[in-house]
């Protein structure tokens, strides 16, 4: 270096080497003080970038808290807000009922995993917890939380229809709960005003569920601690009355430590010039708000998206539909939307659960996925709905090449691991023409039409048409009468006679439903039976009637009694419970009860057939096969089931009248089934000549218009006295 100074001094002389040594060793200063100053800088921006970083994600845990009570009192309005639930917890609880939609809501705790009804004492009337009852009182599981919670909804004044939602300790650790008084949502049932009853649903902060926020919020390492966190790190859990709970902490993300640890060596490198600090700066910036875009993108895509199939979602699909909506008014093209619902969805999760129904649904999206096209958008909207929304051209080609191909799809059953799951579609076109009818509008239009192909008979496409509104309007009119009639009485029962062939005595009577809309209109029961099946109304006009049916037979102990039984209840797991409960209330022989069945619940759910049938005639209670005939009529399942009575369909003596061949297979069929030693009764005789050929084919007992038409149960009774005197003289 002294040589290098020497040999520089002999260039340009002492005096101008020691001023570029001055002007080199100022400008080393400054730079220096220059990258001190911008160090200090950037480390400021670090920590304030930890500190608006631990800002937000302290916001969105207060956010995240503040959702989940808000979802938990939703939830508590709606189960409590519910004509159906009045009618069952009030007076004598039917437990059957609350456990089928309250206590068994409680399992695997999507909505919430302890449920909790309380009467205006305070008694615990039923105590869920993860799908199965649990001994545990309501005041001493929420503690001092929930009795204060109580008493606001009863006692302090509330407005009529206001909920409440807290977080609060209980024995099986903190959680968000919520109260609510049971209350119709209807004028058609009624709670008493000064003794409510109040539904108390928890959902606890399990470490799994605070993983599911953690994810969802994108939050990490959020968890629950007893203790206060280190540092600022964390947010205070309390009760209403103060008490603290517990602490949700996080792991901070520090984005401002660690962009500063990717600059530094590059700010080290900026001694070497000022420009390339500066611009690496620049850089550095830039990289940080990329970063945090990205954020911002990744969680916009997250709010349109359908979690469990990965398309879109309801509110990704009317965002979509609005910028589709723009492009047909410009482009001059047709906006198509197709709705979809599947048809024997809820049966895969009955039968298979709903592990296996989640399964199908992302199968289902996979298909349909790789069936739509290119620039089309498909939505899960919810539960096993989907939407199907592109442009299309004035002949509406793309919609019927696609609504085929999509009907051809579902013609196939499903593997799903080792089951198969058959499943069809009920497709809704509606189409906004130049984009002028408003995404809403559009989906609603699709959604009647999807409707009434349904109740058109599934597995089929239907287009919107004016006309559906009126339709549907219509029958949400029935619904609504049907409902009402059933919980005012006014269905009535009647009684067909049910005569031996062999000396036309009465040997029994079958019950028959009733209804006479607004007390004058006669509703056929075609029309309002369908109804309640599909409405769950069936669920209360089915026992009605085997009530109604049972008392009657009391009246009549020397003949036996058949009713009818829709497959929607026995799809119900308590069905042969409550209808032995019943059936033993009555007081009357078990035996004496004929249930009928028809063929096609057979066909569709034998399993779960065969475990209902055994169950009843465990109980004494006897199981006939109804209209054997008219559709499947397979021998095979007169052997697996064992029914104790055959009874063929009117359709079967019709063709037994009309044709050699008709009567050939009538006898045949009642033959078939006196080699299973099963009696059979034929249904639908209106003339002397069927009696007499039913008869000589084997029929031990006959019905029809030819020997009754049904009547009220006074009839009955006056057709089963025995004569007076005076009748037996005039006789």
């Amino acid at each position: 270096m002294l040589r290098l100074a020497r040999h520089l001094s002999g260039m340009i002389g002492a005096r101008r080497l020691a001023v570029v040594l001055g002007v080199l060793a100022s400008f080393a200063v400054v730079v220096s003080l220059a990258t001190i100053l911008v160090m200090m800088a950037l480390g400021f921006l670090a920590t304030r970038a930890n500190e608006l970083d631990q800002e937000r994600t302290r916001q969105t845990v207060y956010g995240a808290l503040s959702s989940m009570r808000s979802s938990m009192v939703t939830t508590v309005r709606d189960y409590s807000v519910w004509d159906d639930a009045v009618t069952a917890v009030y007076g004598n609880a039917d437990m059957p009922w609350l456990t089928t939609n309250i206590g068994l809501a409680t399992e695997g705790g999507p909505l919430f995993d302890t449920v909790f009804i309380v009467d205006e004492k305070g008694g615990t009337i039923l105590a869920y917890r993860d799908g199965a009852p649990f001994a545990a009182d309501a005041r001493a599981y929420g503690g001092a939380a929930f009795v204060e919670m109580q008493r606001k909804i009863l006692h302090a004044g509330l407005e009529p229809g206001e909920e409440l939602g807290a977080f609060l300790q209980t024995p099986d650790g903190p959680a968000v709960a919520a109260v609510s008084a049971i209350r119709p949502v209807s004028d058609a049932v009624k709670a008493p005003a000064d003794a409510l009853r109040t539904l108390f649903i928890i959902r606890h902060l399990t470490p799994a569920r605070i993983a599911r926020i953690a994810e969802n919020f994108l939050i990490s390492g959020l968890m629950l601690e007893e203790g206060s966190p280190e540092g600022h790190n964390g947010v205070v859990l309390t009760d209403p009355d103060g008490k603290t709970l517990g602490f949700l902490s996080w792991t901070p993300s520090s984005p401002g430590d660690q962009s500063y640890a990717q600059v530094r060596p590059l700010v080290v490198l900026a001694l070497a010039g000022v420009i390339f600090f500066f611009a690496l700066l620049v850089l550095t910036g830039a990289a940080f708000a990329i970063r945090l875009k990205a954020d911002e993108n990744t969680a916009r895509t997250q709010a349109l998206t359908d979690r469990l199939s990965g398309l879109r979602n309801r509110t990704g699909l009317y965002l979509g539909l609005d910028e589709l909506n723009a492009r047909a008014i410009v482009e001059a093209r047709d906006v198509v939307m197709l709705y979809l619902d599947l048809d024997g969805f809820k049966d895969v999760n009955d039968f298979y659960g709903h592990a296996v129904g989640d399964r199908l649904i992302r199968g289902v999206s996979a298909g349909l996925s790789r069936l739509v096209p290119a620039k089309a958008m498909l939505a899960r909207i919810g539960g096993d709905e989907f939407a199907i929304v592109f442009l299309d051209s004035a002949d509406g080609g793309e919609a019927e090449r696609l609504t085929r191909s999509i009907l051809d799809f579902f013609s196939e059953p499903f593997a799903i691991g080792e089951r198969v799951a058959v499943v069809g579609a009920s497709i809704g076109l509606a189409v906004s023409r130049k984009g002028v009818v408003l995404g809403e509008e559009l989906l609603r239009r699709a959604d009647v039409a999807m409707y009434r192909a349904k109740h058109a008979g599934r597995g089929r496409a239907m287009h919107y048409e004016t006309l559906m509104d009126d339709d549907r309007d219509e029958r949400r009119e029935m619904e609504d009468a049907l409902r009402a009639a059933v919980v005012r009485g006014e269905i009535d029962v009647v009684f067909q006679p049910i005569v031996k062939a062999r000396g036309r005595e009465i040997c029994g009577v079958e019950a028959l439903a009733r209804w006479y809309r607004g007390g004058t209109v006669s509703v056929p029961p075609d029309v309002f039976i369908p109804l309640a099946e599909a409405t769950g109304v069936i669920d209360v006009l089915g026992p009605l009637v085997l009530r109604r049916a049972c008392e009657a037979a009391r009246n009549w102990p020397e003949i036996g009694v058949s009713i009818n039984v829709s497959p929607a209840q026995f799809r119900n797991p308590y069905f042969p419970d409550q209808a032995l409960g019943i059936i033993e209330a009555a007081g009357i022989e078990p035996s004496r009860v004929t249930l009928e069945i028809t063929e096609g619940y057979f066909i569709q759910n034998p399993g779960r057939a065969k475990l209902v049938m055994d169950r009843l005639k465990a109980g004494g209670v006897r199981i006939a096969l109804d209209d054997f005939g008219a559709g499947f009529s397979s021998i095979g399942y007169l052997i697996r089931f064992g029914f104790d009575r055959l009874k063929i369909d009117r359709s079967l003596t019709i063709a037994g009248e009309q044709s050699a061949k008709g009567g050939a297979m009538l006898q045949a069929t009642v033959a078939l089934a006196a080699s299973f030693d099963m009696p059979v009764t034929a249904e639908g005789v209106e003339t002397a000549e069927q009696a007499a050929f039913l008869h000589l084919c084997g029929c031990d007992q006959l019905q029809g218009y030819f020997f009754a038409r049904p009547m009220s149960e006074k009839a009955i009774g006056e057709l089963l006295a025995p004569p007076t005197d005076v009748q037996a003289v005039a006789g």
